[in-house]
């Protein structure tokens, strides 16, 4: 349901096995027992915030496997990243990067910040930060389920 590169999110029909997300060792290693994630919605609708907000509440508890979201980049190991990234939030999307400790990654969650999803060829989107830094996770959806995120970040971890 997610994966490391963005051209694994395209399924062809006679595909036998779907993509799998793998985390390398130094990443396990890194993150494995804790990850703290730093969310920025950057210009889309709040779908994905709400799915994101629910999967910290008690029936998706991705704090159960040692994640966290803080309030802080500073406190940051991840940015996950929601909206089409418009230009109004292209600097405070830089300024939550900027702050946060390396090693850091970041995470596409949501059609929108994957691909711009109905806002691609807006004039007000600016996608020039995806493009710099890549993002490490693909999470599709429009919005993506809660499960789906949990599972990309287990599976990220290599705890899936």
């Amino acid at each position: 349901m997610a994966a490391t590169r963005e051209s694994d999110l395209i399924v062809r029909e006679g595909d036998l096995e779907a993509a799998q997300v793998r985390a390398s060792g130094a990443f396990a290693r890194l993150f494995g027992r804790s990850l703290k994630l730093r969310q920025v919605s950057a210009g889309g609708c709040n779908a994905c915030e709400l799915e994101l907000n629910a999967a910290a509440n008690v029936n998706f508890d991705v704090q159960r496997y040692g994640i966290e979201w803080v309030a802080s980049p500073r406190h940051a190991d991840g940015l996950v990243l929601s909206g089409p990234l418009t230009s109004h939030m292209k600097s405070a999307v830089q300024l939550a990067w900027d702050a946060m400790p390396d090693p850091r990654f970041l995470v596409a969650f949501g059609a929108c910040a994957i691909s711009g999803g109905l806002y691609e060829e807006g004039i007000g989107v600016d996608r020039e930060f995806l493009r710099a830094v890549g993002p490490a996770l693909y999470v599709p959806g429009c919005p993506p389920h809660p499960l789906t995120f949990v599972n990309a970040l287990l599976d990220l971890l290599g705890l899936g």
